[in-house]
């Protein structure tokens, strides 16, 4: 095992393009704190969106937001966090966003896949570091993960970590495990159908869409339930309906999901 450290531009360029100019000046001694708001709903929900906290639907889980929004400047004594909760619940949107936001207000951040670590993980002074889905770290990589935590305070470090279920039932290290479970736990709760509509019908008034309640209903039944595929389909009927110059029909939204299986 090796303790020599991973350069942080390069980790953060070979684990994902998107956060490769992460690092950044920290914040200046004195700067006053800033307040970001937790929005219920998002303006902006296409598909297409970059992650971002300001683009994920709180539901039931505005705590989880909020804490998000707190982790964001340097600490003293870092808090860190653990978000459990099935596939598709939103915990690497929320990873990733929390790295995004943290860049942007000038702290170091980093995001990693745990399938992606070898034997040591980035550490720098404030940094915050995010690992995605860490039931897949392998035996050597819960090692690095467990000396991140040991390091952590002495360097202002936060961790931001997530997996499939709560960590009393992660198959880890045992001290890894005690580790992860000293965090603030959050789980990540899915929205429910009333959600779904209400964002569904939502995003159509603002395209100026006139959805009928049984094509909601038919989409929440027969589609893909998770909120990516619902906008998508939400984009195509839009794009066939002013291809064809006519309204959007139960048939037009049946040859939707036929047509095109990856919705």
């Amino acid at each position: 095992m090796h303790d020599e450290k991973p350069d942080i531009s390069d980790t953060l360029a070979q684990t994902n393009s998107n956060f490769s100019r992460n690092v950044a000046r920290l914040p200046l001694p004195g700067v006053e704190r800033q307040d970001y708001p937790v929005k219920q709903l998002t303006l902006d929900l296409h598909a297409d969106a970059p992650p971002l906290l300001e683009n994920f639907v709180a539901a039931s889980n505005a705590d989880l937001l909020a804490a998000l929004y707190e982790a964001i400047p340097v600490a003293d004594v870092p808090q860190h966090l653990f978000l459990w909760g099935d596939a598709g619940s939103g915990r690497s949107h929320l990873l990733r966003s929390v790295v995004t936001a943290a860049a942007q207000a000038g702290r170091p951040a980093c995001y990693v896949q745990a399938a992606e670590v070898a034997d040591t993980l980035p550490e720098a002074p404030a940094l915050l570091l995010a690992v995605d889905d860490v039931e897949g770290l392998g035996p050597e990589a819960q090692i690095a993960l467990f000396r991140a935590f040991n390091s952590a305070r002495g360097q202002r470090m936060t961790l931001i970590t997530s997996g499939c279920a709560a960590p009393l039932h992660l198959n880890l290290r045992e001290d890894l495990r005690t580790r992860i479970g000293q965090s603030l736990i959050f789980e990540v709760k899915a929205l429910n159908d009333d959600d779904r509509l209400a964002i569904l019908n939502a995003q159509a008034a603002a395209r100026g869409l006139r959805l009928d309640p049984d094509i909601v209903q038919y989409l929440l039944r027969h589609g893909r339930r998770d909120l990516t595929s619902l906008l998508r389909t939400l984009d195509a009927l839009d794009a066939a309906s002013l291809e064809r110059k006519r309204a959007i029909t139960l048939p037009l939204l049946r040859e939707i999901l036929q047509r095109d299986l990856n919705l």
